[in-house]
Parts: structure tokens; sequence; C-alpha cells
């Protein structure tokens, strides 16, 4: 049963710079906070996602809860899929995966595994899982949606912002997300002169003052 509320909407250019900032550097703007610290499989290479989560806690072994979130997804989000204890269940496959890119969703976040890797690769669609595993869930389990999940030691709700790439995942609470795009504009303005400068042969042991540090002076 989805608990979904009417959550502050998150603007789509802070979206936006969140995705082109990435995990570490959204994770580091963050103040090193949000990180979802588990192993993820990137099933589609070369993708990086940031959108609004939209969770689902299925029963455990079990993917009710996720034909029902279907129903709900809406364009942007982040789906976010979760049991009880994390296992290597199938909880989603190409049908169900279509689905989603349909109703037009940005990604989806498995806290278990998928299977139909071929298929989900020609899809296209931004999956990332902790395993591929083919064997499947069963059905009988409601599940509860738009509820508080964790992952990775990390609490996700509703509505906070979720960020993929191929380092992993990190999530922002919505109501810091203007605060942490702004930060994560600097760090990406910030990274862009640096990396002028070592293009030119300067050294980040120079850059950031540890050379000055670790030598005595005179």
């Amino acid at each position: 049963m989805s608990e979904f509320r009417d959550v502050a909407v998150v603007g789509p250019g802070v979206i936006e710079t969140l995705a082109a900032g990435g995990v570490a550097t959204v994770y580091e703007a963050a103040g090193r906070c949000g990180l979802l610290d588990v192993d993820l499989v990137q099933i589609v290479p070369g993708t990086r996602v940031a959108g609004v989560a939209r969770t689902v806690r299925c029963g455990q072994d079990d993917n009710r809860a996720v034909h029902e979130a279907m129903t709900l997804v809406r364009p942007g989000d982040v789906l976010v899929l979760t049991m009880p204890e994390p296992a290597p269940v199938a909880l989603i496959g190409e049908l169900l995966a279509s689905q989603a890119k349909v109703a037009g969703a940005a990604g989806l976040l498995v806290d278990a595994a998928v299977r139909d890797v071929d298929e989900l690769r020609e899809l296209g669609l931004p999956i990332w899982a902790r395993w591929q595993r083919v064997r499947g869930a069963t059905k009988r389990a409601r599940g509860s949606l738009d509820v508080a999940v964790h992952v990775g030691g990390t609490t996700v709700n509703p509505g906070d912002v979720v960020v993929l790439d191929a380092d992993g995942a990190v999530v922002v609470a919505r109501g810091s997300a203007a605060e942490v795009a702004a930060a994560t504009r600097s760090r990406i303005e910030k990274e862009t002169r640096l990396r002028a400068r070592l293009d030119a042969g300067e050294f980040s042991y120079d850059l950031h003052g540890m050379r000055a540090q670790d030598e005595p002076a005179g």
C-alpha cells in the first residue's frame, strides 16, 4: 500500500546539477553524507542519472509491490526497490523494466537482484542492482510504497534525490537538495579551474599546500 504524501518538489535545475556532478562530487559537496555504502552493478554501462526517489519496500523475496509501483511512476522518478533483508532474488526483469521506461522513470536502484540482463541493456533504462541472478520472486506480499527504506546503511525517503553513476549511489534529502546543488556547482567550478592548472603541468601536492606543510622553511 502506498503511503505517499505530497512532498516539496525538487526543481529540475537542482536535479540536473546533481546529475552533472555525479556521485563522488555530490557526496563531497554534501559533507560526505548520504552514501549508499553497498556494492552495486551498473547494468547499463556509461549511464548517470539523478531523480526523485519513489521507494518500494517489498515482502521478503517477493515483487508484488513492484508491480503495483509501476502504476504510480512519474516521469523522472528513480525507483528504489528494497526488501527487509537484501537477497539475490530478482525483483526486476525485462517486462517490469519496460513498464518503468514507458512511464518515464529516470532509473532503478534495486537492493536485490535483476535478471534478463542482455534485454535490460538493450532496453537502455539505467539500472543499478546488488546482484544479477535468475532466481525469481514470489507475488504474494503486497509490501509498501513511498515509505522510508534503508540501503547500504542509509535511509532513503520518498521525495529525496538519488544520484547514480559508475561510482555507486548517493542520496540527498529533499529539504537540502537546493543547498547541496549549490555546493555541487561550486565544487564543479573549482575542479574545472584546478584541472586546467594540472593540465598545464602543476602538481596537486603544491596546489593543495602540502609541499609547503611538509618541507621546513629555509
